[in-house]
């Protein structure tokens, strides 16, 4: 069960702000502002604006904390009200977590290596939350968890398997509640790095569009509570949806690049329905991983076709990156978020920016704005680098 829902993003600081950005169809991708992009090939990104970490955090707590680990705590307490899990509760509890990660404390690392260049004497506590694993610590340290702790980094596709690792942990017995989901922040060695593979959109992120030429990254947190029945149940806890399975494949081909055929694209999404019990035509909707990249977004188009036949034509199709980015280690936990966020509003979000859909990706994209359809499960796709893939089905609750 999923009796708790929380996010930070660019998209909106708490779930009724994503909602809406994800209603509407709007784009948070603007021009950087945490760092230098002069030169750059591309100078855009989903960027959390008008953050002042001193309105959730005291200095003391700040000396330690990344970007990244702030997004966590700030979703995962959101999640952790909705859920109605006191913080007393949750220390009587058999509680873990499992966080997806991505650059982690990268952005500090960074700051320091700048103030030791200029020969300044940079604050080695800069260098603490520089270990992905680091943020699932803080989480479980401010709400006081000390049940299963894992940390995921498979790229991005990082935090889509955190949730699914956190539901086989209560599968297993093992806990009762799974804190899961993921949190990145924004850095400069990352957007350097994808601006050197020439896989940044300079203009914006349009994924399936014809003159799509890239990703745009982004950067925040999602979280959801997964619940055992019985425990969700005992504390008549509200339940937001079902987790219902999901699967993972490694493709084996290539660090960056997908194959051409979408072989293992079709086969994860495939298991991903037979671990959840639901055969292929009951999916009303595929929250795609949609990147924007030329050969990404084909491959996938290619997958669903050659795992759904005819039937890949009546399914529609949606790309939350479109709005909000690319955030690597939290985009499988945002997208999850979003899919549940269709299941409960009614509505699936818009794929916005293509003005030119390219003809090899002729799927139902929804182009049109937010269009209202009663949604029952949803296939949700990360497809990372290196290729780390998964696919989760989320649905209604029963």
């Amino acid at each position: 069960m999923i009796t708790g829902l929380g996010t930070f993003l660019s998209g909106g600081k708490n779930i009724d702000e994503f909602r809406k950005t994800l209603f509407e169809g709007i784009s948070k991708i603007k021009n950087i502002t945490l760092f230098d992009t002069k030169g750059y090939h591309s100078r855009i990104a989903a960027e959390i604006k008008d953050y002042n970490p001193y309105n959730y955090f005291s200095k003391k707590e700040l000396n330690r904390l990344s970007r990244t680990d702030q997004f966590a705590i700030i979703a995962a307490k959101e999640a952790i009200k909705i859920s109605r899990l006191s913080i007393d509760e949750l220390r009587k509890k058999r509680v873990g977590i499992s966080l997806g990660a991505g650059t982690g404390g990268m952005f500090l690392a960074e700051k320091y290596h700048k103030e030791y260049l200029k020969k300044k004497k940079p604050k080695p506590s800069l260098l603490i939350p520089f270990i992905p694993s680091y943020t699932t610590d803080q989480v479980a340290k401010e709400l006081g968890i000390k049940g299963p702790i894992f940390t995921t980094t498979t790229a991005c596709s990082s935090s889509a398997t955190a949730i699914g690792i956190g539901a086989d942990i209560i599968l297993e017995g093992i806990a009762d509640i799974m804190i899961t989901g993921g949190s990145d922040s924004l850095c400069e060695l990352t957007f350097g790095g994808f601006n050197s593979l020439r896989a940044m959109d300079p203009v914006t992120c349009r994924p399936f569009d014809k003159d799509r030429a890239g990703m745009v990254l982004g950067e925040g947190a999602a979280i959801l509570v997964l619940e055992s029945e019985q425990s969700a149940l005992s504390r008549d806890a509200p339940i937001l949806g079902e987790f219902l399975g999901y699967a993972m494949v490694g493709e084996a081909y290539h660090i960056t690049a997908p194959e051409e055929t979408g072989e293992l694209q079709s086969y994860v999404m495939e298991l991903a329905l037979k671990d959840a019990n639901i055969s292929k035509d009951e999916i009303d909707l595929i929250n795609a991983h949609g990147t924007g990249t030329p050969h990404n977004d084909l491959v996938e188009t290619v997958a669903i076709k050659k795992l759904f036949g005819k039937k890949a034509y009546n399914i529609p199709v949606t790309a939350n990156k479109s709005m909000i980015g690319h955030c690597l280690g939290s985009a499988g936990a945002v997208e999850a978020a979003a899919s549940l966020i269709s299941i409960l509003e009614g509505f699936i979000p818009p794929t916005i920016n293509i003005k030119n859909l390219d003809p090899k990706c002729d799927l139902d994209y929804v182009t049109e704005g937010a269009r209202i359809k009663n949604i029952n499960y949803v296939l949700s796709n990360s497809f990372a680098f290196g290729g780390n893939l998964t696919s989760l089905i989320i649905g209604k609750r029963a």
